[in-house]
């Protein structure tokens, strides 16, 4: 396991934190770095055909080593960190042998990782956990996902006895802004299908996420000295106040769990004469997700009409974007490549934890692009926060899944009525 160690220690301290306010692709100049160095790395260990494009999003090869035809399948994950919290200097700490109690991150701060608050911690005894020295984030979203597939074509490479069909890799930029696939170039990639390395604990194995929108608010005001201020003033932190309040108390990610969708308001900022809300809307439902949207437009012409006379204009404005859909719409009409992953964790022991995706991943977008694309576990917990940790042997077992899903998808047996159903239902 000490490769693999040694290899996400040497992503993750390279500061990948993407931006969102900005308009170049990738968003962050220092994402090359990281970049640049896989596309070094991925030569070195042997993959062919390594290219990386002028927006930093990288593809390879390992080809096949079978005779006869099987589908070339993909594996993908993003190298960017969250801009939610500090992806700079981050320094790892491992924790050898854990014994289930609490984790001193920084005695410096007090900052604890403690079982009686992530209680998903006590499955891990007598595992190696990478955890954060407690003042940034550990970047195992998504590096442990890329340690895993550099891992495992390494691994294939090294161990030509073991039949694989051709596999395609590919990395991107921004996923954590929504952009990771963007420019992804689908039809360059050519795999039938692919799986992102992007979800939590070991078993996770997810073709369901939420429907997403952005939502920004803006509230005018009109200003007047305080002291004449009656029947003049409209203070637009105030108006966006009562807008928040009109959103349902319960749909907030607080409250919420599994298929629950929500509306969560992430950023405010305003004075009397102008306030700006910017909030994200969630839904795995379709139509649930629509109506959402419409609350925010209801409750906005709500407040117009209330002070049409005075303002004599629109006082609030609300603009809302979608983000991404559900997969599920597009990978159930092929959804053997879900069983294949299934049938791959059971054979190595691993028990599949299949459910809803709280959130979206490039497969979510890639999906709808032409490449079904369900989510593997990569292993870590408490991402985009100081608590982010992730044991080796779950990024030992993810590299197990995806040198096993090789192996399956080459086997003469399995069969190319499956590949021809995933050709005809893209």
């Amino acid at each position: 396991m000490q490769n693999i160690i040694d290899r996400f220690i040497s992503y993750v301290t390279i500061d990948t934190e993407s931006n969102p306010d900005s308009k170049t692709t990738p968003s962050t100049e220092k994402q090359w770095v990281l970049a640049n160095k896989l596309v070094e790395e991925l030569k070195a260990i042997g993959m062919q055909d390594v290219t990386i494009n002028n927006k930093a999003y990288i593809m390879a090869t390992l080809p096949s080593n079978v005779e006869h035809e099987v589908p070339t399948i993909g594996f993908v994950s993003h190298f960017d960190t969250s801009p939610d919290f500090c992806g700079a200097n981050v320094k790892p700490q491992i924790v050898t042998d854990y014994d289930g109690k609490d984790i001193v991150l920084n005695a410096k701060q007090n900052i604890i990782l403690s079982p009686d608050y992530f209680k998903d911690l006590l499955q891990y005894k007598g595992q190696t956990l990478i955890t954060t020295d407690g003042t940034t984030l550990l970047g195992a979203d998504d590096k442990a996902g890329i340690t895993e597939i550099v891992t495992a074509m390494e691994f294939l490479i090294k161990n030509p006895e073991i039949k694989h069909g051709k596999i395609r890799i590919g990395f991107t930029p921004d996923e954590e802004i929504g952009r990771g696939a963007h420019f992804f170039d689908v039809e360059k990639f050519g795999a039938q299908w692919a799986y992102t390395m992007d979800g939590s604990q070991i078993g996770e194995l997810e073709y369901e996420n939420f429907n997403a929108a952005s939502a920004k608010i803006t509230f005018k005001g009109k200003s007047v000295h305080p002291g004449y201020a009656k029947g003049k003033m409209i203070n637009s932190m105030l108006i966006a106040n009562a807008f928040i309040n009109e959103l349902p108390s319960e749909e907030v990610p607080e409250k919420t769990k599994g298929y629950q969708g929500f509306y969560h308001v992430h950023h405010l900022n305003g004075n009397i004469e102008e306030t700006i809300v910017e909030l994200i809307i969630r839904d795995h439902n379709l139509k649930k997700f629509e109506k959402r949207k419409e609350k925010i437009q209801k409750i906005a012409r709500k407040i117009n009409r209330k002070f049409a006379k005075q303002f004599g204009e629109d006082i609030v404005i609300a603009e809302i974007k979608d983000q991404y859909y559900n997969m599920k719409e597009k990978v159930l009409p092929v959804k053997h490549i879900v069983d294949i992953a299934e049938k791959a964790m059971r054979e190595l022991n691993i028990k599949p934890i299949i459910k809803p995706i709280r959130g979206g991943t490039d497969g979510s977008q890639l999906s709808y692009m032409g490449l079904p694309c369900p989510n593997i576990f990569a292993g870590g917990h408490n991402f985009h926060g100081k608590y982010e940790y992730v044991p080796v042997e779950s990024m030992q077992k993810a590299v197990e899944v995806i040198v096993k899903i090789a192996e399956l998808t080459a086997l003469p047996d399995f069969g190319l009525e499956q590949t021809k159903k995933t050709k005809k239902k893209k």
